[in-house]
């Protein structure tokens, strides 16, 4: 009988496969990096076979890890790094281009003609996003008019079109499936998430044939077969959602109000709207949180572009220490209450500013600074980021959740979660599994496979492993955002 689930966690900086059981226990992870492309200024780009060899490769060695047989594996879910934008050969699969990334901001002229034109509110009461070079539409138009052929090519009917999702979901099957799910489709500002479709009138405004397109399923749904070849058995694929909305089934998240927010390359903040999508007063963004037997259920999201991105760079960029989890001690070495801000806006801002040529500052700095105080304020810069989402969603919403439920590599650090929930004033929650994005994928899965019933099955799995409360006074928590919100202000363009 089939006794695990395949979750496939593809992300911005490495690929992991990891094996759950039907409590969703984590029994084995494996794990590749591979490269990232910097071709030019604000450009981030993917080599689309290192994605596909990082994902092929980390499923081979978790089963292998595991001890477990191909025929031991129930289904497969994906969860993906969103808006990451693939075109490729419908004949051969080799793709055209780069996969050009979701912090990618080339086409940020495009953009801001695009707005100046005074297309913003109607692309944003389409799709729920704002006109910004971090959805794929623009980069997608980009490669059409960039590629010598590929505008020709595509209104052939010869190209396709993905998000990491569908092209994973291709390559698995052989090209036998060109779909994607609703909670990716509503990240590429060409989904209608009020109808449920590709929107006609986005399509004409971005000049993008919709033969290029895969078609839209539900977040648990089946996705094709996995090819015998690939993992020496034929599996189903049964689940798939980006990451971030992966991450909040994960949460169990299911409920009008109920929050998370994940610590990866980037930190993102999503709140459960239920079945009516709440458009943003605050420039946040309206999005699919799932969708199940054909009914969306909504959420309402704050994006910031870096986060454990901070951490790398402290890591590889100033070699300030060898290896991420040295960053708890030296935090512990600081003061309370020093002055140094890092404000890491390596690729722009984004959500609350949006603005995509702020650039990063460290500033506050002194003759007693030191690396601990560095490293700390890199880690705080993700709180204050949290904070400045906080504050919008309780404007939007009337209330904020009460209880923040985290997830991510950066939740590990005690540090910064105690500093989270004293910026925030909220009790933080970190779930005894922290693979949440990877779980979701497999719940998903699961629910498409009969292994759960509903949805409040999975929510009654959620374990809490510890509780983080608010412990600084009001008064210094002002203090330390108002410094915050000065830096901000000091590399804001816009």
């Amino acid at each position: 009988m089939a006794s695990y689930l395949l979750a496939i966690d593809q992300g911005t900086t490495s690929s992991r496969a990891i094996l759950f059981d039907r409590q969703g226990c984590r029994i084995a992870m494996a794990q590749r990096e591979f490269p990232q492309h910097f071709p030019h200024d604000g450009w981030i780009e993917h080599d689309p076979e290192d994605i596909w060899e990082s994902v092929l490769t980390t499923c081979r060695e978790v089963l292998a890890e595991a001890g477990v047989a191909s025929q031991a594996i129930a289904g497969v879910g994906i969860t993906n790094q969103r808006e990451t934008t693939l075109v490729w050969d419908r004949y051969t699969g080799k793709p055209l281009y780069n996969a050009i990334v979701w912090q990618d901001r080339r086409t940020d002229e495009a953009c801001h003609e695009l707005r100046r034109a005074g297309h913003l509110d109607d692309v944003q009461a389409r799709t729920g996003l704002l006109i910004d070079p971090y959805f794929s539409a623009t980069k997608l138009a980009w490669l059409l008019d960039e590629v010598p052929g590929a505008r020709a090519r595509a209104e052939r009917g010869e190209l396709a079109f993905g998000t990491v999702d569908t092209f994973l979901i291709w390559r698995l099957t052989g090209g036998r499936v060109h779909a994607t799910d609703a909670t990716n489709a509503s990240r590429t500002a060409l989904f209608n998430i009020h109808e449920q479709c590709w929107d006609e009138v986005l399509l004409d405004l971005f000049d993008i044939p919709a033969s290029l397109l895969p078609t839209v399923q539900d977040s648990s749904d089946d996705f094709g077969i996995v090819e015998r070849q690939w993992l020496g058995h034929e599996l189903p694929i049964a689940g798939v959602a980006g990451d971030q909305q992966a991450a909040l089934v994960g949460q169990a998240c299911f409920s009008p109000g109920m929050g998370k927010s994940t610590y990866g390359t980037g930190c993102f903040m999503i709140v459960n709207t239920g079945e009516s999508p709440e458009i943003s007063r605050n420039r946040l963004l309206t999005t699919v949180a799932y969708r199940l037997n054909g009914t969306p259920t909504y959420a309402i999201e704050g994006s910031i572009f870096v986060a454990g991105a901070t951490v790398q760079w402290l890591r590889d960029g100033l070699q300030l220490f060898a290896d991420a989890a040295e960053t708890e001690a030296l935090a512990c070495q600081t003061r309370s209450g020093h002055s140094v801000y890092l404000v890491p806006a390596f690729t722009g801002l984004g959500a609350p500013h949006w603005d995509p040529k702020a650039r990063g500052a460290i500033l506050g700095l002194t003759r007693d600074t030191g690396i601990a105080e560095i490293v700390a304020a890199g880690l705080q810069a993700v709180c204050y980021q949290t904070r400045d989402l906080q504050e919008c969603m309780d404007d939007d919403m009337a209330a904020s959740p009460g209880i923040l439920r985290v997830d991510g590599g950066m939740v590990a650090n005690n540090w910064v979660m105690q500093f989270l929930a004293d910026m925030l004033g909220v009790s933080v929650d970190r779930p005894t599994v922290l693979e949440t994005t990877a779980l979701g994928a497999a719940y998903l899965a699961g629910l498409r496979l009969g292994w759960y019933r509903d949805l409040d099955e999975i929510a009654g799995l959620w374990q809490c492993e510890r509780r983080f409360s608010p412990q600084m006074a009001e008064a210094e928590r002002a203090r330390l955002y108002d410094g915050w919100k000065e830096a901000v202000e000091r590399v804001r363009t816009q």
